[in-house]
């Protein structure tokens, strides 16, 4: 190849890295402030979508808490402090816990500072003010995780959970429960036992559609380099009282670490467990995601995995590789946290070093047929270096990301310094427009629709259309139709911005055949296309 084509084609593969690397959703901040704001969760109201609540373990020098974000609005504007007014405000300690339960108070579980133990708040304002801590548990505890009864059906509706780790031999998972919004706490049970050898890290628990408790965490070993070697899975049908316990549902190799390279920083591999509570054929799956490295599916450098249940947690899949980038080429997928949404696709996001040697992102890994095959999307539109940061521990720049979904959008939340300190982000993802990339901001002329290619297509093909400057906020809907007429899917449905976007349609789930898709403006046909799906 001579001096000019390569040119040429070191150019070419340059701009297609540059527009895989541009994110299609807009950051901002849930607070700007100058504090650090690290290990974000967020969670919405049961039922009125608009109501959101995040926190985060917050540090300003000395000094520690827990940070309260809110919307009321459904994330058009958003509220709040870094510091909970929980008295006494000096015994706060992080790992933040916030929950809303079925009467739309809040709760928020967290670390003691001065005075160890498993503390919780309530606030029946939407966290404007606060209760005085409550000690649920008390010594060293870690890592609480809440989840609230939220199914109308059940019997134990309006109980709200935490499970921790107690930090005692055998080191197992325990919970505790409220039935008054926070008020009081139950005694504290002990869900598991713990391998010999072993702790129960990072447990996390979800309910399913029939108020069913379940609960996992990682099996992990209780000697240097303290491996998670496993995953154990736990179920209660009674409200938390008694529980089926199995110690290793399935064999892991989570990425533990005290100086994850390049980066130098502490991490852990941390399950993340939600359910599918749609009603629709994937009904009370359950789903589990880790990060690991050095067992199949997982690569050389750190990948997340995941595993499915279809029998109630009794049985657990293989597992598939959930971030879509080359296996082994050195790069780090860190921090999984996971929801499924109302419509059962499951969201999977992540901190990502993909796109850098020693830079890092935050991804999103989507599936819509319960996590056989998955797409990536970036969301985070700028990056940052992980480091340590002062006062959390060495090495420690939290170690936990949040998601939640609502109105048809989800909310994942993350932490980076780009801004020269740790910092709560957000990017809202429309559901409705997820995997549309506007490919041009060059104004055409006239809503225009082209034709798709391949065609014939298998399994994907692409579908382009136009938006010009003179659109007026109108709503524009690509739908494909089969050969009888029937709607098949809808691709698009919301206003542009003037350009050229691009979208794709799968043949997942369709027969071969002649299909055909079709651009509306306002309600109005522009124009329509044919195209051939081979299988």
């Amino acid at each position: 190849m001579n001096l000019k084509a390569f040119a040429s084609t070191f150019l070419f593969l340059a701009l297609i890295f540059a527009e895989d690397a541009r994110s299609q959703f807009p950051s901002f901040r849930l607070y700007p402030s100058t504090a650090n704001q690290i290990e974000p969760v967020i969670v919405r109201h049961p039922t009125n979508h608009n109501i959101m609540f995040a926190s985060s373990f917050t540090i300003r020098l000395s000094f520690k808490s827990e940070g309260v974000y809110v919307t009321t609005d459904g994330g058009a504007t958003w509220r709040g402090t870094d510091t909970l007014a929980g008295a006494p405000v000096t015994n706060h300690g992080g790992d933040p816990g916030p929950m809303i339960d079925k009467d739309g108070r809040f709760i928020l579980t967290h670390q003691g500072g001065f005075v160890l133990g498993m503390y919780s708040n309530f606030s029946t304002n939407q966290g404007l003010t606060w209760s005085a801590n409550n000690q649920i548990a008390g010594d060293d505890q870690d890592k609480g995780s809440p989840a609230t009864d939220d199914v109308p059906t059940s019997p134990y509706y309006g109980r709200t959970y935490l499970i921790w780790t107690r930090f005692t031999n055998p080191f197992p998972a325990v919970l505790s429960y409220t039935t008054n919004g926070g008020v009081n706490w139950s005694s504290i049970t002990q869900v598991n036992n713990s391998l010999s050898g072993r702790q129960s890290v990072g447990p996390q628990m979800v309910i399913g559609p029939e108020g069913q408790c379940y609960a996992t965490w990682a099996s992990a070993s209780l000697s240097s380099p303290f491996a998670e070697l496993g995953i154990g899975f736990a179920k209660s049908t009674n409200g938390g009282v008694n529980w089926s316990v199995n110690e290793n549902a399935y064999q892991c190799n989570g990425i533990k670490t005290s100086s994850l390279q390049p980066w130098g920083i502490r991490v852990n591999g941390n399950p993340w467990i939600d359910v599918d509570r749609t009603g629709g054929p994937r009904n009370g799956w359950i789903y589990i995601v880790e990060a690991e490295k050095n067992l199949a599916p997982a690569g050389t450098d750190p990948d997340i995995v995941f595993h499915r249940s279809t029998d109630g947690g009794t049985t657990w899949s293989p597992g598939v590789r959930v971030n879509q980038d080359p296996i082994n080429n050195g790069r780090n997928q860190i921090f999984p946290a996971m929801r499924v949404d109302e419509n059962g696709g499951i969201n999977v996001i992540y901190i990502d070093g993909r796109n850098s040697p020693d830079s890092a992102q935050t991804y999103l890994s989507r599936s819509t047929d319960g996590g056989t095959t998955w797409k990536d999307y970036l969301v985070s539109d700028h990056k940052f270096k992980p480091k340590g940061i002062a006062g959390a521990g060495s090495g420690n720049q939290g170690d936990n990301l949040g998601i939640t979904s609502g109105n048809n959008k989800l909310w994942p939340v993350w932490m980076d310094d780009v801004t020269g300190v740790y910092q709560v982000w957000t990017a809202p993802i429309d559901l409705s427009t997820i995997g549309i990339n506007q490919i041009s901001a060059e104004v055409p002329e006239s809503f225009k629709l082209m034709q798709n290619y391949p065609n014939p297509f298998n399994p994907s093909t692409k579908i382009r259309f136009s938006v010009p400057s003179d659109a007026r906020g109108s709503v524009v809907k690509i739908v494909v139709y089969d050969a009888l007429g029937k709607e098949v899917s809808l691709l698009a449905n919301q206003y542009f911005t003037p350009g050229e976007y691009e979208t794709d349609f799968t043949s997942s789930g369709i027969a071969s055949g002649v299909y055909f898709y079709s651009m509306y403006v306002d309600g109005k046909s522009v124009a329509t296309k044919r195209m051939a799906a081979l299988k």
